[in-house]
């Protein structure tokens, strides 16, 4: 049992430390053919992290920017439906006139400036049965949360209602 201990002993220990290594160099024991290769091959990766996160990072803010923009768009797109269905709803009620249908669409959408609100045909002149088509549309540039719109500047979101007119023969 002795006779390994001494063996493990008298076997030159590596130094992956570099405070250790230092250490062992002061005292003269240790061997040190480890070290030199890891530190040449560190002093030649300095700069890599700095390189793959020039080349990582635009494509990664590129990817953040377009899932925010491309949820906001389905948000609004959910929001103008919505309008357009509470505006048909009040448009094929009887007695129902097209500023009550636009004033029922703005309701629903008052966080979002500028969107317009079309009626076709006119809800006052419409005849039982006939169909009513209520479009709302605002420009996502309007309604996008990032300064100057990437994917979806120029675009206009719009949802369309069609119903029937309710009134009485």
């Amino acid at each position: 049992m002795n006779d390994i201990h001494e063996q493990l002993k008298s076997l030159p220990r590596l130094a992956l430390d570099p405070v250790q290594a230092t250490a062992d160099q002061a005292r003269g024991t240790g061997d040190f053919t480890l070290e030199k290769p890891c530190r040449k091959c560190r002093r030649k990766r300095r700069g890599a992290a700095v390189v793959e996160f020039a080349v990582v990072a635009p494509v990664f803010v590129a990817l953040v920017l377009g899932m925010i923009e491309f949820g906001r768009a389905l948000m609004v797109q959910q929001m103008l439906t919505n309008a357009s269905r509470e505006g048909a709803r009040v448009a094929v009620l009887e007695g129902a006139t097209a500023s009550e249908v636009t004033a029922a669409v703005e309701e629903r959408l008052t966080t979002i400036d500028g969107a317009t609100t079309a009626c076709d045909p006119d809800p006052s002149a419409a005849a039982y049965g006939d169909s009513i088509t209520v479009t709302v549309t605002v420009p996502f540039s309007g309604v996008s949360w990032l300064p100057s719109p990437i994917f979806l500047g120029g675009e206009d979101l719009t949802a369309s209602t069609v119903m029937r007119v309710e009134r009485v023969q």
